[in-house]
């Protein structure tokens, strides 16, 4: 129980008295009742469910452009302590690391709590969700990886200029989240021997790679390395958060942005459960407030002219798919819950690698494989840390184009919505991408055998769980190429869901809020009234 409950105390009255600050700030100066809704509706100009990418970016250029929002998150925050014990451990795990579950996403047995990842276990497939002020910023690798534009044109609409992004748009991004590669003296450091190795390896076996944009605080990992902050990013923690405080995750950047403005208030541990229209006036969002155990505290119900959905794929398509299902927005078009993909996420284990790795140091993921030329399709390899991995381990994330899609679908008679991955039935994994990601490894292999020509290298590959949820409210189908829901006016995707089941063999979360900031910037030129 001590184990369980470490550092919990202090964390947990920081994060009350800022809640209940934050609350009274929104009842006493940003939300007025609106004279014309019954019962105790709050209404408010704008709303953003949910503070990932989309909902970060959505968040700080209303509030630039002087629109009262509140931001709806359905965790909590999670403040970096002076003591440097804000986050659960995979050492020591205990609820923190789950989002209400009797056990973290591997399976270990913790309290139940509203931790910081989610393991949603789906038709066919797993995904991993994150959960807190940042959304999935708190548990990501800070991975910044722009496709490359013969490929993102592969899955992306002719309608969305690339150049623009290239230009514009991803550079903006990039800029409030501090993006940068690992410096050269921490990678030589001896904790980085495993991102040396992978790259050693591409290298011999003639595969492009290079090191990845990464919003990390490399000083503060410096500290790490001198022993003045906990070893965090050099322990191979990534998806519990970092004590350390290394990682610039949303809520260190665009979110304190969006509430510098003024305008904007974020009311954390407020879980959304139905969204309609409101007949010649916007939208109604109702929500639980609930407590850091999960208990409903009180039901909300707030009024909007305009609202945001950024639950990521996962919450934003269930959010769809039930208010279409329901009737509370009955002019969503047949695309609302289609065109889902795991972004081709693969994992891999390569056991056995020839000479030392410290596989169990040195995060997070900052070298890359590109190996596009792949005669089964491209593939996009990176590595990464596993803290209790043994000596000779190399692990990786493969990410290529999905074959395969998933949909969503309603049950009436549990009020749920899931999601069918492949559409036609389960499997474990995208047979075409898995068939890729092996042809890579088993090249990384053969190149890089013994000089005896020995190889005792062994793969263990699976498919079956994503990061990457991506799709169900997807551009040009159930949205137009800005974001615009089809039938309803005011009504915004900014996230994942937009986006057709892949991110072009990248991590998604640097091309979700690049093309956040093209849509908000378009729809606050067009449709926003202040």
């Amino acid at each position: 129980m001590l184990r369980r409950s470490y550092g919990r105390r202090r964390f947990l009255q920081s994060s009350t008295l800022f809640s209940a600050s934050l609350m009274a700030s929104v009842i006493s100066s940003r939300i007025a009742r609106a004279n014309n809704e019954p019962g105790k509706d709050e209404f408010v100009p704008a709303i953003v469910i949910g503070s990932g990418f989309g909902g970060a970016v959505a968040a700080l250029r209303l509030g630039q452009a002087g629109i009262n929002t509140v931001l709806l998150e359905r965790g909590r925050r999670w403040l970096i302590t002076p003591e440097q014990n804000t986050f659960a451990t995979y050492r020591q795990p205990d609820g923190r690391a789950a989002w209400l579950s009797s056990t973290t996403y591997d399976g270990v047995p913790v309290d139940v709590y509203t931790g910081i990842l989610e393991r949603k276990d789906e038709n066919g497939i797993s995904v991993l969700c994150g959960a807190g002020v940042g959304g999935g910023s708190l548990v990501y690798n800070c991975v910044h990886y722009q496709p490359s534009r013969e490929l993102f044109y592969r899955v992306f609409p002719p309608e969305i200029d690339y150049d623009e992004l290239d230009s514009v748009y991803y550079p903006r991004a990039r800029s409030v989240q501090k993006v940068s590669v690992i410096p050269q003296d921490i990678l030589a450091s001896n904790y980085y021997l495993l991102m040396r190795r992978f790259l050693e390896q591409a290298n011999v076996a003639g595969i492009p790679n290079r090191l990845l944009d990464l919003a990390i605080d490399w000083d503060i990992v410096r500290e790490e390395i001198n022993g003045t902050k906990v070893p965090s990013a050099i322990a191979a923690e990534v998806w519990y958060g970092h004590n350390s405080g290394a990682k610039n995750s949303l809520d260190r950047n665009y979110l304190v942005e969006a509430e510098q403005t003024g305008k904007v208030s974020i009311l954390p541990l407020h879980l959304v459960t139905t969204i309609s229209e409101v007949a010649g006036h916007g939208y109604r969002v109702s929500c639980n407030e609930i407590n850091e155990s999960g208990e409903v505290v009180t039901t909300k119900s707030f009024t909007c002219r305009y609202l945001f959905l950024a639950a990521g794929s996962m919450g934003t398509s269930a959010l769809l798919v039930k208010a279409k299902a329901t009737g509370t927005l009955p002019r969503l078009n047949d695309y609302i819950g289609l065109e889902w993909g795991n972004n081709g996420d693969t994992f891999c284990v390569r056991s056995g690698v020839p000479g030392p790795t410290n596989s169990q140091q040195g995060g997070p993921a900052s070298a890359l494989i590109q190996h596009f030329d792949n005669p089964i399709g491209p593939i996009s390899l990176m590595c990464f840390p596993v803290w209790n991995a043994p000596e000779g381990t190399i692990a990786s994330l493969g990410m290529g184009i999905p074959s395969v899609k998933g949909k969503f679908s309603y049950d009436a008679t549990t009020g749920l919505v899931k999601l069918n991955w492949p559409e036609n039935g389960s499997q474990s994994g995208d047979p075409k991408v898995l068939e890729a990601a092996k042809f890579t490894y088993k090249l990384l292999n053969r190149k890089n055998a013994t000089s005896k020509g020995k190889n005792r290298t062994t793969i263990d590959l699976s498919g079956s769980t994503t990061a990457h949820p991506l799709g169900g409210a997807v551009m040009g189908k159930a949205c137009d190429f800005y974001g615009r829901v089809k039938g309803y006016k005011r009504l915004y995707v900014v996230d994942g869901a937009l986006i057709p089941g892949s991110a072009a063999c990248t991590n998604p979360a640097f091309t979700i809020a690049a093309l956040a900031e093209r849509n908000l910037e378009r729809i606050l030129a067009e449709d926003i009234v202040g």
